[in-house]
């Protein structure tokens, strides 16, 4: 009877390091402020930068951070969408009622909304992969 050799062990999980969260969430607010004030720079220039702050917030954080965690990369997403949807309500909110829960829940009669939500989830999708410190 013949033996199989044992498969190697797993890999232990590394520890949370605080300090890299501390350094990519402090990353991700510079990186969402200059995305957001671009994305209004941009919009005076009449361009759709609808992923640009999402994007920030992931390089942001991602750069700064200095290491990886998927962690980062979710609160980074969050942040994004956040951050999105509140670019554009203060871009542009419906003339009918200008509350951001008016907004939120009519974001589909937007103008333009096929465009400005995939670009959206575009910069969102950013926001987590860049986030995670790639």
């Amino acid at each position: 009877m013949s033996s199989l050799p044992n498969p190697p062990p797993e890999p232990a999980a590394q520890p949370l390091d605080p300090m890299l969260l501390v350094r990519g969430l402090g990353g991700a607010i510079v990186g969402g402020l200059i995305g957001y004030f671009l994305f209004r720079w941009l919009a005076t220039q009449a361009l759709g930068a609808h992923a640009l702050p999402g994007a920030a917030i992931g390089i942001g954080a991602g750069w700064a951070a200095r290491g990886r965690s998927q962690l980062l990369g979710v609160l980074c997403a969050v942040a994004a969408a956040i951050l999105i949807i509140i670019a554009e309500w203060l871009r542009a909110p419906f003339v009918k009622d200008k509350s951001l829960l008016f907004f939120v829940s009519h974001l589909l009669e937007m103008d333009g909304a096929t465009l400005k939500l995939v670009l959206m989830a575009l910069g969102t999708a950013c926001a987590y992969w860049f986030g995670q410190g790639r």
